[in-house]
């Protein structure tokens, strides 16, 4: 988490609360870290931090918008800002599909 909080307050993201939502609460598998954070003006974030060592295709794409639409409806309302932490490589197609779908990849 510290990781994440470091390299948002570099970029002048500065929050009042921050909550790490585990997997198993969404009924998830997967091994992801997830915030859901509210900044200073009020607005919701969710924020996603990955690692793994192979590259992102296309399905995990679909894989982290239904992980989304789980989250969104876990906490009861809608984020206006997702950001997306990876540390492996990401695929071109990938990469514009998060884009289109309003993903910041940091």
């Amino acid at each position: 988490m510290q990781m994440v909080v470091d390299s948002l307050r570099q970029k002048g993201k500065i929050y009042k609360k921050m909550q790490e939502v585990s997997p198993k609460e969404l009924g998830i598998r997967n091994k992801i870290k997830m915030y859901k954070a509210t900044d200073i003006n009020g607005y919701f974030w969710a924020i996603f931090a990955v690692s793994q060592k192979s590259r992102l295709l296309m399905k995990d794409v679909h894989k982290f918008e239904e992980i989304y639409t789980k989250l969104t409806l876990y906490c009861g309302h809608n984020f206006k800002h997702k950001i997306l932490f990876i540390d492996a490589p990401l695929c071109s197609k990938a990469k514009a599909a998060f884009k289109t779908q309003g993903w910041k990849i940091q």
